[in-house]
């Protein structure tokens, strides 16, 4: 039985190079992305099935959770990884910009998981690998609400971890560095100049290939160039004086 892998934002860039490198592996696969030239394109040479559509909209998520079970009738690998740039001017605030920042970042991710775990485990279990980034981990004053996306989603990834793994769901979360793909497009040239390696959409697919088999529920994988992925491990916070610190604050 094949395995069957939902990935958004797979028209180009990190979506895209999952998407075939599943494919290589024998995965069947469902594109899912607001360009909807370029998800037709992808899921042709893959022999998959596209949907256009745009996951700030929670009607988006439900109909690809949809269009799996109609045509493979299972799901076992959901790869949540549309994302745009932030570009909020704090100083020339646009609320129309952040709003969707807030929505194709942050509900999107909500939205994905919400409607996937349902199949997930009729499936039998599977796994959720979310795109975050080094921004999720640190606080990336380039871009601040992008930053702030990103802090959310990987705080929603470990909340999850826990009660998704009781249903036998995994999840875990990506957080590369700067890549090579549509997002750093216009920047690509800056980085080029200062001599700073960007990562490939390639290596980075292969980090998230891992990620949806790691045995530990909520791990984040940091995804830099020259290296090998790493768990990040955040340190802990001091619990109350005199007391044990709760469990779950780790």
């Amino acid at each position: 039985m094949s395995t069957v892998a939902l990935i958004t934002g797979a028209a180009s860039g990190i979506g895209a190079a999952v998407a075939r490198r599943l494919a290589r592996g024998g995965a069947r696969c469902v594109i899912v992305d607001v360009d909807a030239e370029g998800a037709e394109r992808v899921a042709k040479e893959l022999d998959g099935v596209w949907l256009a559509a745009d996951v700030s909209a929670e009607e988006s998520s439900l109909e690809a959770v949809a269009l799996a079970e109609r045509a493979y009738g299972r799901l076992d690998l959901v790869h949540l990884n549309a994302g745009i740039s932030g570009g909020v001017d704090f100083a020339h605030f646009d609320v129309e910009r952040y709003r969707k920042v807030v929505g194709v970042n942050v509900d999107g991710v909500v939205f994905g998981v919400r409607a996937a775990v349902p199949l997930l485990t009729r499936s039998g279990g599977g796994a959720i690998v979310v795109t975050a980034s080094l921004a999720g981990l640190v606080g990336f004053d380039g871009d601040p609400v992008y930053t702030m996306t990103k802090h959310a989603v990987v705080g929603l990834v470990r909340a999850l971890a826990g009660p998704l793994a009781r249903q036998d769901v995994r999840i875990g979360a990506v957080c590369p560095g700067f890549t090579d793909t549509p997002l750093v497009a216009d920047a690509k040239e800056v980085f080029v100049d200062a001599g700073f390696p960007l990562l490939s959409a390639e290596e980075v697919a292969a980090a998230v290939e891992s990620a949806f088999y790691s045995e530990v529920p909520g791990s984040l994988l940091v995804v830099q160039p020259g290296r090998q992925p790493v768990p990040y491990r955040y340190a802990g916070v001091p619990g109350p004086a005199g007391g044990q610190r709760p469990p779950s604050l780790q």
